[in-house]
């Protein structure tokens, strides 16, 4: 059901406990990415390396990081990864949006910038908000934004 290129790692047992507090009926978490981060899946890359990890350093570092970790975030970052679709890996990730939402139901998705956002804490329910799926279908771009769980049903 992924798209070529797109990957999937589990979750831990501590966010399928917290999934199936928001969804009952969840059966997985996962974590979708491209090569190691999620970063192409909303926008693309700086054109300039130097640039795009400049901006990561930087928020790394106002997370309060130390430096070995923030070296390891950037290797996962750098890690390679396949070329996008010819339609965008943002148009991609819709659709396979769009096939999960009519064969598995609503699906919650959220956006979070590191691993170790995954490690710190669950998803934000304060600014968690429905979507129907021909949003995510107009706005492949759009419609997922950092640290705000999204219920997408069809």
């Amino acid at each position: 059901m992924l798209p070529p290129g797109l990957a999937a790692s589990a979750g831990t047992p501590a966010e399928v406990a917290w999934l199936r507090g928001v969804l009952p009926a969840a059966q997985t978490v996962a974590h979708l990415g491209v090569g190691g981060c999620a970063c192409d899946l909303v926008r693309p890359r700086d054109p300039n390396p130097r640039e795009d990890e400049r901006h990561l350093r930087e928020r790394y570092f106002r997370m309060g990081l130390d430096r070995d970790t923030i070296v390891a975030e950037l290797e996962r970052h750098r890690r390679r990864r396949p070329p996008p679709p010819p339609e965008g890996w943002p148009r991609a990730l819709a659709g396979f949006v769009a096939e999960h939402a009519r064969n598995a139901g609503p699906t919650v998705y959220e956006l979070r910038f590191g691993r170790v956002a995954d490690a710190a804490s669950p998803p934000d329910l304060t600014r968690a908000a429905n979507l129907p799926l021909d949003r995510v279908r107009s706005a492949p771009d759009r419609w997922l934004e950092e640290g705000r769980p999204i219920t997408v049903a069809r």
